[in-house]
């Protein structure tokens, strides 16, 4: 039964060339569910069918002591654009009921709920809201475009736009929620990258209201009674951060709840998972930040972050609570401490559904941005040469799954093991194997030699004069790493030399467009983890700012992990290279 689902996801891939990244998370996720809807004989595990891409919608009841009657939900006051996504014709049709327990005052401050000015009049009466809202009753078009006038005037920089956004989420989620879908490319800088990086350094101070899940280490013993104080019976994905490595930012504590917060709008809007499916979540084992800890406005544990075995009862307590609840969910892993997010990945991958979207997410975008520039140079994959600056949890992760596919297209050719052309330099040079270091970046460590040149420390320029590789990629989260002199020994190396600043937030990225345009000139080819400006070059030409970010893979990855059995990432990995084939 599975099976049908699951070649049906692998022959949708392989012939998805041409999707828009929106659509193709969508078409994605929707197989996905497809896949579990088998698994499970029929039972409907996925996402509701009433919300953006999840089908037709459900029609809804609002039922209290005054009466009975309709009430329309975020689709149903949604009107969905063909041309944007095809609709999974498979879904399950719910037409349940939903049980409103609060009147007055209580539901318009209930985000689930609220419909601000737009309840009609007879909800009004049944709801106790008379006298309670301004006497006109507006439409969703005309809330719509309210909240946007004012995001186009009155809210011009970038972190006013965020709370502006949130503010919004957490009185009215339906109204929130299609706003957001109708406008993904233009407001997913603000609720992701770069905008949330400087969310997420002044979260406490802008802390206004609660959402998502804290599991504090305090309250340990409590994990499995505290995990059923959330209101949502169901919830298919999660993303937790322990806050210790948020971006490029370093450790900012529970502070890191704003990426959970952002990453999951996403599954919404481009992943078409349902609002009340999803559950943010930060776990507190303290902070190593001083300026944190000495922060009146701090909200999370004041004291040391805790280490070794007591970390890691703390996440195989939350592991536990969340699914014993919810025993079908996804738990997305999001910005981990190196020295921890391989550990924990491995620890869990066989016992739950768990996804990394540091190690795994990154390696997909980065993947699918190296075989698009691939192609354009020309050649074998096999022989390209790939130099990554940065040997943490995502610069291996990346290193790694290139080094799969390397060996792939070799196994006809001698059967190479893909690391011999894959180069990584972490802060003290280029990394050889006189070095002591982690076992999954010694794969990739260079033996010294005389003849070639290898030997331990090499610096950036040094590295790329003597090896000239085809691509520089960035994940060090050292903004402006990659100096002129770097990319000029970049120029020299290959006809089309490939730059790809992967680092999150915008200051952290290795370079610029313009930096990389105005040097190597119009045969570069860029792409970048935070969103910059296409570059004027002379003649007319333009040097395209290509995006290499997460957001365009995990939504729709996601879903199809999601359906693998435990500890079963075939499917994934074949989907990721699907997908990387066709970007």
């Amino acid at each position: 039964m599975a099976g049908s689902a699951v070649r049906g996801c692998r022959n949708f891939l392989q012939q998805a060339g041409g999707l828009s990244d929106v659509r193709l998370c969508r078409q994605l996720f929707s197989l996905a569910f497809a896949a579990r809807r088998d698994v499970t004989e029929g039972q409907a595990q996925g996402p509701l069918s009433s919300f953006p891409g999840c089908g037709s919608p459900r029609r809804c009841i609002s039922i209290n002591a005054a009466g009975i009657g309709e009430r329309k939900t975020a689709l149903e006051e949604f009107e969905e654009d063909e041309a944007d996504f095809i609709k999974p014709k498979f879904l399950i049709e719910d037409e349940g009921v939903n049980v409103v327990a609060t009147r007055g005052v209580n539901i318009m401050h209930d985000p689930w709920w609220n419909k601000g000015t737009a309840f009609s009049e007879a909800e009004r009466d049944r709801l106790a809201l008379r006298g309670l809202l301004p006497p006109r009753v507006t439409t969703m078009e005309d809330q719509i475009l309210r909240i946007m006038e004012d995001y186009r005037t009155r809210n011009t920089n970038a972190l006013g736009r965020w709370r502006m956004l949130r503010s919004l989420h957490e009185r009215n989620e339906t109204l929130y929620y299609t706003i957001l879908c109708n406008n993904v490319a233009r407001m997913a800088p603000i609720i992701y990258t770069p905008t949330v990086g400087e969310a997420c350094e002044k979260y406490s101070e802008l802390f206004r209201r609660s959402r998502g899940m804290y599991f504090s280490a305090k309250d340990l013993p409590e994990f499995h009674a505290m995990v059923h104080n959330w209101p949502s019976e169901h919830v298919d994905v999660v993303c937790v951060t322990d806050g210790s490595r948020v971006l490029g930012l370093g450790d900012l504590g529970i502070q890191g709840m704003g990426i959970s917060i952002g990453k999951l709008d996403l599954y919404v809007a481009a992943g078409g998972i349902h609002p009340s499916r999803i559950l943010p979540v930060a776990i507190d084992v303290g902070t190593d930040n001083e300026t944190l800890r000495q922060d009146p406005f701090y909200l999370g544990l004041n004291q040391p972050r805790l280490q070794g075995e007591e970390y890691f009862r703390v996440v195989d307590g939350f592991m536990e609570a969340i699914f014993n609840r919810w025993p079908r969910c996804l738990v997305q892993f999001e910005d981990f401490q190196t020295r921890y997010a391989k550990r924990l990945l491995n620890r869990y991958k066989g016992i739950y559904r768990v996804f990394n979207d540091d190690i795994q997410g990154t390696a997909s975008v980065a993947l699918a941005g190296l075989l698009s520039a691939f192609s354009a140079q020309g050649g074998e994959l096999r022989k390209k040469k790939v130099l990554i600056a940065g040997a943490g949890s995502a610069g291996v992760g990346v290193a790694s799954v290139l080094a799969r596919a390397m060996a792939q297209e070799s196994e006809g050719f001698g059967g190479a093991t893909g690391f011999e052309n894959i180069y990584m330099l972490d802060k003290d040079g280029l990394i050889t194997e006189s070095r002591k270091m982690p076992d999954d970046v010694m794969l990739f460590a260079k033996r010294h030699s005389t003849e070639n040149g290898i030997r331990e420390g090499l610096s950036l320029e040094e590295t790329i004069r003597l090896i000239k590789p085809d691509a520089l990629l960035g994940l060090s989260t050292v903004g402006g790493l990659f100096s002129e002199n770097v990319l000029k020994a970049m120029k020299d190396s290959t006809e089309r030399p490939i730059v790809m600043p992967l680092s999150n937030p915008t200051a952290n990225a290795e370079c610029t467009a313009k930096e990389v345009f105005s040097v190597v000139g119009a045969q570069a080819i860029f792409a970048s983890g935070s969103p910059f400006d296409d570059v004027s070059l002379p003649g007319g030409n333009i040097g395209h700012a290509n995006q290499g970010n997460n957001m365009y893979l995990f939504p729709g990855r996601s879903g199809v992990l999601s359906v693998t059995p435990h500890g079963t990432l075939s499917l994934a990995h074949q989907a990721t290279l699907a997908v990387a084939g066709q970007l």
